[in-house]
């Protein structure tokens, strides 16, 4: 039969040289074959089988078929039919015939035409037979086996119209069948059933617990039928394995030691001699062991079983199949966050090593660095960070963000001498500048700024790091920062003179981009405050025309601000303007965050940072206890991180008197620009235009009376967080939009005006800061402010677009005026799948944040409480 459908086929092609000739080919077959299937005479057995064959590879060749469904039955029908074909419900009409006949091959045929057509229509007519047929009494094992998997393909492409509830106990009760088939089908659906809703199939953890031993238990010659290279059903067993990965452990004890026994069986057998030499049977094996491994880390729970599986997979990490190692890589990251199994992990850092500096392929290399970082810990941080940064000079492109990253955390995180980790950071930038985000970079400035005792090594250090011939430009950022900060402490060394270091920076200036030639020219402008002497040659520079007269409005403006700060301020201004930056708040670190960005969703437990080194007083990059981070909520437990530290500005100025809103706290405050451009103009909706608070507005204020930090909203699409400060009448408050959705948000508008009667009071306009203000390099410098007579509250632009899982940060700068009731309302706009999304609520700025108490005698006191009361 073959061979004539051979050479019919051969027959059309032969005589289709050209696309026109193959056309006028098919169709000459068509019409031949549409003819014979009309015809008076009946067609033989292995005429049908010809044309139907003929009728499948004209189709494969892409052509539409329009006859034939009924000749050619439901193999024909699955591969031909659209799901939104008009024949379906024809199609239907047989198929209900089939599934009433009660005839056991008829049955299964009408099932699997129902699963691999899989459509909506398929499914509101039959979802609610198929249960009927899975459970019923008499139906045979191969019927009960199609149904199974034919409810399981109905339910993965329409939920909603699989209603399990009358069902649920009779399914689960297929566990106990004997036949093997039905219950690996059974599990499968289960599997997927349960994870939608799992105490409804609860009880299904009993019988696959007990299913389970018995396959374990049992020798090869006991499941002959299901017995694959000498391994017992080790399909089904991974499938078991699984099922009991949707829940915790098994409450009843009995339970629970059975599969402790089990557990502890299979890792016995992976430790005796192979039955056989096949890869088959080896893959097998394997199998079963990695979900086990897999289950025992998921319970988390069996301190004994943990430290086993370790060490079994230890054995894995110098096996000779690559797809081995990486399992016991991969597999070994997750054991490295369990408090049990963590010191065993370590003991296999040579080897992790090795396969980090030997592996040909580059995802085990990535799998190992993996591990690395998820086994570090103070005991080990020098040598695992030294091995990274020695990987990072020939790690694949691909991955070097990511090893920067990890190397940046560990770095931090585990740092007893601070010049240690300035050391590794600048290593960092020399080795993988381009891949040296802004995270990484902004954190070591926070660093350095906040701890006395490193300030002069990093400026040594990024002095002599720049003398390189070839210097990367986040080098020269950081030198930029750190020289204009702390220049001074390395100054009375002739060799790091004013200035030498002053011509060492501006010999990379013509090299840079504009943005770091910004922040080189308020470096600039804080040598002539730290170094009276190189005035006169910043000066020059300064009033060059490449400067003054610069294409680039940013860089033109710098330049004739800071010539005129320079030449018309007192010494005592010039101090006053542009001196050293205050300390950072101590929050922890942005660049983690980033990192589970960069591994996507399904990072798992090894970027998790929930498990802590026992000798870490998390002194690097945590949070110190105080009262305004108590009420903070946990990074792990938030979406936002509200403990994450905003990036920091390069070295501006202190606010002069005319500006009260800037500078009030230690930290890094947005930095108004001198007149936003109308591109840059925050355009947001008046009071008029946007709707009322949200019913609950009320309640969500009353929550900030007497805390400043914590969660003002959240719903299924977006978490807004609070974090605020406040000193006699000013305040400075950070709002955090946390994206909890996987698509991106479009038109993102948050925006602060005041309600009702006093919106009169908002002056159009955006507020002109003081001209002495030098702009931050590296920051927006558009923003937009809205003076009430009781409030002046200055707000910070947002990105207009925030990507799924991601939060951007807004800063609000607040100046209370006079006394007020009624708080601003904070009013949220932007596109959600193309849908609009706007609600309004009540920003938490209340007259008490503002309160300072004051000292009188108790004689004062009455006397002014009872002027209160008349």
């Amino acid at each position: 039969m073959m061979g004539g459908v051979a050479r019919g086929r051969g027959h059309i092609l032969c005589e289709g040289k050209s696309k026109e000739a193959e056309i006028k080919r098919i169709n000459k077959e068509l019409a031949n074959i549409r003819s014979k299937f009309k015809g008076d005479k009946a067609l033989d057995g292995y005429s049908k089988k010809k044309y139907v064959c003929k009728l499948l590879f004209i189709f494969l060749l892409g052509h539409d078929i329009d006859f034939g469904h009924m000749e050619a039955g439901y193999l024909f029908i699955s591969v031909l039919v659209n799901s939104n074909s008009e024949l379906i419900r024809l199609i239907n009409n047989a198929i209900k015939n089939d599934l009433a006949s009660r005839n056991p091959t008829f049955m299964c045929l009408a099932l699997h035409c129902i699963a691999n057509v899989g459509s909506r229509e398929m499914g509101e007519a039959f979802a609610a037979d198929i249960p009927r047929i899975l459970v019923a009494g008499d139906s045979m094992d191969s019927v009960k086996q199609s149904a199974a998997l034919c409810l399981l393909r109905l339910y993965k492409a329409s939920p909603d119209l699989v209603p399990m509830g009358e069902w649920t106990a009779r399914v689960v009760h297929l566990l106990n069948d004997q036949h093997m088939g039905v219950v690996t089908a059974a599990v499968s659906l289960i599997t997927c059933l349960c994870k939608k809703n799992p105490d409804d199939f609860k009880t299904c953890i009993s019988l696959a617990v007990s299913r389970l031993s018995r396959i374990v238990s049992s020798a090869s010659t006991d499941l002959q039928d299901y017995t694959y290279y000498f391994v017992p059903a080790p399909w089904l067993s991974v499938k078991l394995l699984r099922l009991l990965q949707c829940y915790p452990p098994p409450e009843d004890a009995a339970v629970k030691g059975r599969l402790v026994e089990c557990l502890e069986t299979v890792l016995n057998k992976a430790q005796e001699p192979p039955k056989s030499k096949k890869v088959q049977h080896s893959n097998a094996k394997n199998a079963i062991l990695f979900e086990t491994i897999s289950l025992i880390i998921h319970y988390d729970s069996e301190p004994n079983l943990l430290v086993r599986a370790c060490n079994q997979l230890g054995q894995f990490l110098q096996h000779r199949e690559t797809n081995l190692r990486y399992l016991a890589l991969e597999s070994m990251c997750t054991l490295a966050s369990s408090e049990f199994s963590h010191e065993a992990v370590k003991t296999h850092i040579d080897t992790v090593i090795n396969a980090l500096k030997t592996e040909r392929d580059v995802s085990v290399r990535q799998r190992a660095a993996d591990l690395l970082y998820a086994m570090c810990d103070r005991s080990n941080a020098k040598q695992i960070v030294s091995e990274m940064l020695r990987y990072l000079e020939t790690a694949d492109y691909a991955i070097r963000e990511e090893i920067v990253l990890k190397v940046a955390i560990l770095a931090e995180k585990y740092a007893v001498d601070y010049s240690w980790y300035v050391d590794t950071i600048l290593n960092l930038i020399r080795i993988a500048g381009d891949y040296v985000s802004e995270e990484v970079w902004y954190r070591v400035l926070q660093i350095v700024t906040n701890r006395d005792d490193v300030q002069g090594y990093a400026a040594k250090t990024v002095f002599e790091a720049l003398q390189a011939p070839a210097c990367h430009e986040n080098m020269v950022k950081v030198g930029g920062y750190i020289l204009g900060e702390f220049g001074n402490l390395i100054a009375g060394d002739p060799r790091s003179s004013p200035p030498v270091q002053f011509s060492l920076l501006h010999s990379k200036f013509h090299l840079c981009s504009v943005a770091t030639r910004a922040l080189l020219l308020s470096t600039y402008i804080k040598f002539i405050n730290l170094f009276p002497e190189t005035k006169a040659t910043i000066q020059a520079v300064l009033r060059a025309g490449s400067q003054l007269r610069n294409a680039d409005v940013e860089l033109q403006q710098r330049a004739v601000e800071y010539l005129t700060l320079s030449s018309v301020a007192s010494t005592d201004v010039l101090a006053t303007v542009l001196e050293e930056m205050p300390p950072f708040p101590e929050r922890e670190s942005s660049i983690l965050a980033k990192l589970k960005r960069k591994k996507g969703p399904g990072a798992g437990s090894a970027l998790d940072d929930g498990r802590r080194d026992p000798s870490s007083n998390d002194i690097n990059g945590g949070v110190e206890p105080t009262p305004s981070t108590v009420s903070t909520p946990s990074p792990s437990a938030d979406l936002l991180g509200l403990r994450a530290a905003p990036p920091p500005a390069a070295p501006p100025a202190s606010a002069g008197a005319g500006n009260l809103l800037v500078d009030v706290f230690d930290g890094p405050a947005a930095q108004p620009s001198l007149g936003p451009t109308p591109e840059e103009a925050f355009l947001s909706p008046g009071p008029e235009d946007i709707g009322p608070p949200i019913p609950e507005a009320d309640e969500l204020l009353n929550k900030f009376v007497c805390k400043n930090n914590g969660v003002l909203f959240e719903n299924q699409l977006l978490q807004i967080g609070v974090k605020s400060e406040f000193r006699q009448n000013l305040g400075r408050m950070y709002l955090f939009y946390g994206n909890k959705t996987s698509v991106q948000f479009q038109n993102f508008s948050p925006t602060v005006v005041h309600p009702g009667d006093l919106q009169t009071h908002i002056l159009s306009g955006p507020a002109q800061p003081p001209a002495s203000r030098p702009a931050s390099p590296g920051r927006p410098s558009s923003s937009w402010r809205s003076w009430l007579t009781q409030l002046a509250v200055q707000t910070k632009r947002v990105a207009a677009q925030v990507d799924g899982g991601a939060q951007v940060q807004q800063v609000l700068n607040i100046e209370c005026l006079r006394d007020f009731l009624t708080p601003p309302l904070l009013s949220v706009r932007f596109r959600y799948g193309g849908a609009p999304q706007a609600f309004t609520l009540k920003l938490p700025v209340t007259i008490n944040k503002f309160f300072q108490p004051t000292e009188m005698a108790a004689q004062d006191f009455f006397q002014r409480w009872k002027q209160l009361s008349l």
